[in-house]
C-alpha cells in the first residue's frame, strides 16, 4: 500500500474530490449550473448584502482573483449585481438579484442533502465528531493558508 494512503493531505484531497463530484452532480440533476464556490459566494452575499468582493473573498477563505471571476460569472447568470458604493465610487457592492434568491432557496436543500451523501459512511454520532475535527484543525491552520478565512 502507498505511504500516502495514510496521510490526511491525501485523504482530505480525494474528499474534497468527491465533494465536489456530488456537488455537481446533485446539483446539475436539478437543473442547477452552480460550482461550490459560487454557491458559497451566493451564501455570503445573501448573509452580507453589500459586501465587496475583497470581504466576500475573506469570508469564504478564497483569493482575490478567483473571487473576481466567480462574482463575474454570477453576474453574467443575473444572480449578483454589482452597485457602486455611494461613499467609495471605486468600491462596488455585491447584492443578490431576485433570481439569486430563488435559486440559493431552491438549491439549499440539495446541497444540505449532498452533505448527507458526502458522509454516508459515517453514522450520526461519526458526522459530529468528524465535523468537529474538521473544523478544529481547518481554524488551527487557517493561518497558513493562501487564502485564510477573515470574518
Amino acid at each position: 500500500m502507498l505511504e500516502i494512503y495514510e496521510m490526511p493531505g491525501h485523504l482530505i484531497r480525494r474528499l474534497n474530490q468527491v465533494s465536489v463530484s456530488l456537488f455537481m452532480e446533485e446539483t446539475s440533476k436539478k437543473g442547477f449550473d452552480l460550482t461550490p464556490v459560487q454557491y458559497a459566494a451566493l451564501s455570503a452575499i445573501d448573509t452580507r448584502p453589500g459586501l465587496d468582493q475583497a470581504t466576500l473573498a475573506n469570508h469564504i477563505a478564497y483569493d482575490r482573483v478567483t473571487i473576481g471571476g466567480v462574482v463575474d460569472r454570477l453576474v453574467q447568470k443575473d444572480l449578483v449585481r454589482r452597485e457602486t458604493n455611494a461613499k467609495d465610487r471605486r468600491a462596488r457592492e455585491l447584492y443578490l438579484t431576485d433570481k439569486g434568491k430563488q435559486t440559493l432557496k431552491d438549491i439549499r436543500p440539495i446541497v444540505w442533502h449532498m452533505q448527507t451523501l458526502l458522509l454516508e459512511g459515517l453514522d450520526e454520532k461519526e458526522r459530529e465528531v468528524f465535523v468537529a475535527l474538521l473544523r478544529k484543525a481547518a481554524d488551527a491552520g487557517n493561518e497558513m493558508s493562501r487564502a485564510p478565512l477573515r470574518l
